[in-house]
């Protein structure tokens, strides 16, 4: 069996097995729509709402994006800062600590009061904190591991850190950056959802989730969060597809 097909056919036959699984469960307990919709239960909803579904999946979708982006710009600023120098490594690493540890569901709330209206602003604002922390990790780690040897040689001939960084760092860096990545998208996809059903003036998926959660419609609750992971694996598996062209040579196949 081939490579590509191998990692087609894989997930697909673990996606299916589960979902019956669940069909069955549901099936074989009798269970009632309002304690655990089936899989079956979704299709009329997506049939029904598809138009619904469409625009806000392009709505969560596009804020997720560009909180993920602000992290990855002012993550990687904050990672070169860290990794350069000890003084601010030993200085902003508490305060990152700290506030990665403050529970994003407390500050959704507080940002949704201080910039009433500002829907698209709250989100992309609320997915780019919860998502920055690992790839500011991750950079900073990568910079300050960095052999001095390196380091050294690079300064001697006259080059800046932001060349030190460019051209021997980032390159060594790639693959915990792409696996921060991974674990940011994730966060980014939480933050955006948090507030989309939180905000007042919230839309997209999380708007949708918290139409059906007020008219008890059940089955189409579930069927946002079955979106929700459609959208959460597209954009885990673009960035997969950027770690295989910028980082695929730390790749090591299993066997």
């Amino acid at each position: 069996m081939s490579d590509t097909l191998r990692k087609i056919l894989a997930p697909t036959i673990f996606i299916v097995g589960i979902l019956a699984l669940w069909e069955w469960a549901v099936w074989y307990n009798q269970l009632p729509d309002y304690r655990m919709a089936s899989p079956s239960d979704l299709i009329p909803r997506y049939i029904r709402f598809w138009d619904l579904f469409l625009i806000k999946s392009w709505e969560t979708l596009w804020r997720t994006v560009a909180g993920l982006g602000l992290a990855v710009v002012f993550g990687t600023l904050i990672g070169m800062i860290m990794g350069f120098s000890r003084f601010a490594r030993e200085g902003l690493y508490p305060i990152l600590v700290g506030f990665n540890a403050i529970p994003k569901a407390t500050v959704v709330p507080i940002v949704a009061l201080m910039f009433v209206g500002q829907h698209d602003f709250n989100t992309v604002l609320i997915a780019f904190l919860i998502s920055f922390f690992p790839i500011a990790v991750s950079v900073s780690i990568g910079l300050s591991t960095l052999e001095p040897e390196y380091r050294d040689i690079l300064r001697s001939l006259g080059a800046s850190n932001f060349t030190i960084f460019w051209k021997i760092a980032l390159p060594k860096t790639l693959p915990e950056f792409f696996g921060a990545l991974k674990v940011a998208v994730t966060l980014a996809f939480i933050g955006t959802n948090l507030m989309e059903i939180v905000s007042p003036h919230g839309r997209g998926l999380g708007d949708l989730f918290d139409s059906g959660r007020i008219s008890a419609d059940y089955p189409l609750m579930f069927a946002v969060l079955f979106a929700l992971a459609a959208l959460g694996i597209l954009l885990f598996y673009a960035i997969v597809f950027l770690e295989r062209i910028f980082a695929g040579w730390a790749e090591r196949s299993p066997g």
